[in-house]
């Protein structure tokens, strides 16, 4: 059995966003294949669509995972639908809980189901930022190490959680 890592990030801003986030980092932690082995702390982020909308709270969690790439998706999807994720009316509208598949391994993967690394993980400081707490030296595949990509990005808009 081969564990692999892989990286999810974990954001929401509706109905508790602090409460929530947490609640699917334990959920994470019990999927079956699936080892919670690192977690970032919480993050407050401006909205990335819509300015009418609360800030958001994320983090990211580090993954072992014995899963496949779909297969962990499909469990991440299973997992928001679970925690009472409901498609926003917008495009990136306010949202009870998301989880995205960031990086799995050094995969690079582009179907139309999954593309890995996630895109605009290279260019969103609300997860390079927690990515960075629990992985600063890991390679983004086509675009570098986090830390750089974090430093790259700046950190207007976001903030520690409680900050």
């Amino acid at each position: 059995m081969l564990w692999r890592p892989a990286y999810v990030g974990l954001g929401s801003n509706l109905d508790d966003p602090a409460a929530r986030v947490r609640s699917a980092c334990a959920a994470l932690a019990r999927l079956s294949d699936c080892r919670l082995v690192a977690r970032s702390r919480l993050w407050h982020s401006a909205p990335l669509g819509p300015a009418d909308q609360p800030d958001y709270v994320n983090a990211v969690a580090g993954l072992l995972t014995t899963l496949g790439p779909a297969e962990l998706l499909a469990e991440l999807r299973a997992l928001e639908a679970r925690l009472g994720k409901v498609a926003p009316p917008v495009r990136w509208g306010p949202r009870r809980i998301d989880l995205d598949l960031l990086l799995f391994g050094d995969l690079q993967l582009g179907t139309e189901a999954l593309r890995l690394p996630h895109p605009g993980l290279h260019l969103r400081n609300f997860v390079l930022y927690p990515l960075a707490e629990v992985a600063p030296d890991l390679w983004v595949p086509g675009h570098g190490r986090v830390r750089a990509l974090a430093e790259r990005v700046g950190s207007d808009g976001i903030r520690p959680f409680g900050a």
